[in-house]
């Protein structure tokens, strides 16, 4: 009771002549900020990650148009994810399921690309064949679309291409993919793999 009634006195006494306690007899209290999560910013942050395992194993994707990525399972395990380009207004990337039809390692679109004069010179970029004309010797080029995977009968499929905002669309309707992400997907998804594209 003693002890109890010295360390009052010691304390108020402490208080009053604003001296101070030892270090010892003063529980520290350790204030732990919460951690900030910023969103991504395209400039630091990765267009995409893989860390497939090179097994073997049914393959399926799911593409997220709100949030602008593609998803990559492998035997039930997400094996990679990417930043893609979708449709643009006026352009829109259709929902539902799809299959890998066809695929092309090599792939010029038939439909946009750039119009060129007989020696070569690029005479419109942004062409749509069909729409914009050709000058006498000149010849529509159609856009590169490398490691193209068809998806429907009218021409919408995931191929390699510029990817200028990250999280924005900016597409005719394909699904864009950083190069080596359309070359790794190619690599491992056969024709007849499912692809889930969600609003």
């Amino acid at each position: 009771m003693n002890a109890i009634r010295f360390s009052f006195a010691l304390l108020t006494g402490c208080i009053l002549s604003s001296c101070q306690l030892p270090l010892s007899m003063i529980r520290q209290e350790v204030i732990r900020k919460p951690l900030v999560v910023q969103p991504a910013d395209s400039s630091n942050s990765p267009l995409y990650v893989w860390h497939g395992s090179g097994e073997p194993g049914p393959v399926r994707v799911t593409i997220d148009l709100s949030e602008q990525k593609a998803y990559i399972f492998q035997n039930s395990e997400n094996i990679g994810w990417s930043y893609v380009a979708t449709g643009r207004s006026g352009f829109r990337t259709p929902t539902g399921t799809f299959v890998i039809t066809e695929k092309v390692v090599n792939k010029r679109s038939n439909k946009y690309g750039s119009i060129v004069d007989a020696n070569g010179n690029t005479v419109r970029s942004n062409a749509t064949a069909g729409v914009h004309g050709v000058p006498s010797g000149g010849k529509f080029l159609g856009a590169k679309m490398p490691y193209w995977m068809r998806l429907t009968n009218y021409g919408v499929g995931m191929h390699a291409g510029p990817i200028p905002h990250p999280g924005s669309p900016a597409s005719h309707g394909c699904i864009r993919l950083p190069y080596d992400m359309a070359e790794r997907i190619f690599e491992v998804a056969p024709s007849g793999t499912r692809v889930t594209i969600v609003p």
